[in-house]
């Protein structure tokens, strides 16, 4: 399979994973939004209406959206630029996280502070993956 057709589908499951299953191997993250919310709830922006839980859930549903939309070549333009938003919609939830654990031990203050440029490439993926699925149907 040639890398244009692997990459929206590395880029889905990324996002399922994200979303649903795999645990973060780091102490102190248990799990991801679905399986384990708490620990995503502490880094909604307390500045965003509602509870943190329904953003951590509102998350984790939207990363398991885009994964399908990406995975269906026929919605995966439109789920590659809404995936593209989404990276940078999470941003602050990501600065909100490095702020508030500059004080932990050294490995997850790193891992903290590494999202912060993590998010470029994944946002600069995600429209790669658009612009090659112009013009497919």
């Amino acid at each position: 399979m040639p890398r244009s057709q692997r990459s929206p589908l590395l880029l889905a499951g990324l996002l399922a994973t994200a979303g649903a299953a795999l645990p973060h191997s780091l102490k102190g993250m248990g799990g991801t939004p679905i399986a384990a919310p708490r620990r995503f709830d502490e880094t909604v922006p307390r500045t965003l209406p509602g509870t943190p839980r329904a953003w951590t859930y509102a998350s984790g549903v939207a990363e398991l959206a885009l994964a399908a939309g990406l995975a269906l070549p026929r919605t995966r333009k439109a789920a590659a630029l809404a995936t593209a938003a989404f990276f940078v919609g999470v941003f602050p939830a990501n600065v909100k996280m490095a702020v508030d654990w500059r004080h932990r031990p050294t490995p997850q203050k790193a891992a903290a502070f590494g999202r912060l440029p993590l998010q470029i490439p994944l946002v600069l993926w995600a429209r790669g993956v658009a612009k090659n699925a112009e013009g497919r149907s």
